[in-house]
């Protein structure tokens, strides 16, 4: 009894001391940049609405978008969202933090499975050290997305089922983790519930058979039934078509939005973001296939190879949907690290046995090494010198020259060094302005919005000559913004008494709108309506520079 007890003061203080490494990576400075577009942008307005909404309006039940109902994902997230606010305020920081929260409880959970299905407290440490400095979940788990929850959720549903195995009661919070993913991201709980029960059917088919594990499933789901109840009961069909039909499952066989790529889309995504834990992964697969009738090889080779296997044959492709994948490759990579671990630690039974590695890996680190001090020196002396990328690539280039030294060498310390080198980096890089790349794709929308919020009626729809969306400009405004052509914005301005529209100066030349008055305008943008009745006698006194600020 008293081993158990010191096991489970250590696990305790594993946990405890992960989840603090957790906080950190996702939760440090994440406010320090604005909301990227699509996602962010829009599960920020829809959360803002719900927060000014009285409880008596439903809103939280029933959520909107600029007044319309919002039918493309369950509220779960934005609804934690709202509550930030309502303790907060309204800001990027607060819009980020309960999935980065979230994201960051995922870290100590994954480690809780790791103690489940793998015989020591090594590859569970290991495994959940990989999770941890994987750039895509690092950078989705601080995004004011759905994803980091999404992983938080079926960690928690994964633990719950593998301590189902002994104790048939926390079947329970097996269906409660099920129902929170199911309100986080629709018919993802449906294909994540089949791959943990596919696993089952595998590694423990007698649960299968058991009245309480699928009473404790059903009886834990029931909020999550409820919602679609309420849903379909409100709306109706419109429910059914928008939600379940063409947010849902038509993603599996068409391209929604035109979001297509090719079967080996996500193979990319791997290759692209897994470094440079994807330089141990053959040794983790070789050893999942050895050991396939352990759990941990049956856990990982499901899940991982079961969701890659359903996602790659889906029509819609989109990055963020390999996420779940991250914590299964995280524990076929900690097997091989255990056994890198193991082979290099001097035992009485083997007091002189130097450890072997592959010349593969020191030859990798190199290269990799070379790449990163080829960035640092970019970031220094190029026209796009930044100090922030300088100082996180110059990280990584120390990190991996002295893990392809320490190879060399065949000292087990490279991967200590390797696994401190690499979490630094993400640290670094999540203080910096750089780690939402995606915003340096268009123009900044803070100054465009704060004029079209200072200069536009409340509520009033704005339309834009730009080619497509930005929610983001969409929520910094809190206006509607709808792009158009310019045969269209020209119907508007004929047809309403007073259109606005944000148009470049391109845009402008070529409309040649009839009683036009630009009210603001910024470096590239222009605000413009129609000119008041007593305004055309005079050209305005008054013109307005980035911001909004008034010149005399």
């Amino acid at each position: 009894m008293g081993r158990w007890s010191r096991a489970g003061q250590w696990d305790g203080l594993w946990s405890a001391g992960l989840l603090v490494l957790g906080l950190v990576m996702f939760c440090a400075d994440v406010g320090g940049v604005p909301l990227r577009d699509w996602d962010e942008g829009i599960v920020a307005q829809v959360a803002r609405e719900i927060g000014r909404s009285p409880l008596e309006s439903l809103r939280w039940l029933y959520p909107t978008l600029f007044g319309e109902p919002y039918l493309n994902k369950p509220p779960l997230m934005h609804l934690l969202i709202a509550l930030s606010y309502h303790l907060g305020g309204v800001s990027e920081w607060t819009t980020r933090l309960p999935g980065a929260l979230l994201s960051a409880i995922s870290v100590p959970l994954l480690y809780g499975v790791g103690r489940e299905v793998f015989l020591g407290r090594t590859a569970a440490v290991l495994s959940t050290l990989v999770y941890l400095t994987s750039l895509a979940v690092v950078r989705n788990g601080r995004l004011a997305m759905l994803d980091g929850a999404v992983l938080c959720f079926s960690l928690a549903m994964l633990l719950c089922l593998l301590r189902s195995r002994r104790d048939v009661r926390w079947s329970l919070g097996v269906g409660v983790t099920f129902g929170l993913i199911c309100l986080t991201k629709g018919i993802l709980g449906l294909l994540l519930g089949a791959i943990a029960l596919g696993f089952l059917a595998w590694d423990t088919p007698r649960l299968l058979s058991t009245g309480y594990f699928w009473g404790g499933w059903l009886v834990g789901a029931i909020p999550a039934i409820g919602w679609y109840l309420a849903q379909w009961l409100h709306y109706g069909a419109l429910f059914w078509n928008n939600n379940l039909v063409d947010q849902s499952f038509s993603r599996v066989w068409s391209a929604v939005e035109s979001n297509a790529g090719p079967p080996w889309y996500y193979l990319l995504e791997l290759l692209k973001y897994g470094w440079p834990w994807l330089i141990f992964l053959p040794m983790g697969v070789r050893l999942a296939w050895e050991y396939r009738s352990l759990s941990w090889a049956k856990l990982a080779m499901t899940w991982g190879g079961g969701y890659l296997l359903v996602i790659s044959a889906m029509g819609t492709k989109l990055p963020w949907y390999v996420l779940p994948v991250y914590p299964a490759i995280a524990l076929i990579i900690g097997a091989a690290l255990r056994e890198v671990w193991h082979q290099g630690t001097l035992t009485p039974a083997k007091p002189h046995v130097a450890p072997h590695y592959p010349r593969a890996w020191c030859v990798s680190f190199g290269l990799l090494a070379l790449v990163a001090w080829a960035g640092c020196l970019y970031f220094s002396f190029s026209a796009e010198a930044d100090p922030d990328l300088q100082l996180t690539f110059g990280v990584l280039g120390l990190t991996f020259t002295a893990t392809s030294a320490l190879l060399w060498r065949h000292d087990l310390q490279f991967l200590l060094v390797l696994l401190s080198g690499c979490y630094l980096s993400l640290v670094l890089l999540g203080q910096s302005d750089h780690w939402v790349w995606e915003l340096g794709e268009d123009y900044p929308v803070k100054p465009v919005a704060a004029m079209v919020q200072q200069h536009t009626p409340t509520g009033h729809t704005v339309y834009t000559s730009h080619p497509y969306h930005r929610p983001s400009l969409n929520f910094y405004s809190d206006r509607p913004i709808r792009p158009a052509s310019l045969e269209h914005l020209q119907q508007i301005w004929q047809q309403e008494a007073s259109p606005y529209f944000l148009i470049s100066a391109g845009a402008a030349t070529a409309l040649k709108l009839k009683d036009a008055q630009t009210v603001a305008q910024t470096q590239e943008w222009q605000l413009v309506t129609r000119a008041a009745a007593d305004s055309l006698a005079e050209p305005p006194k008054a013109a307005f520079r980035a911001g909004g600020d008034r010149l005399s």
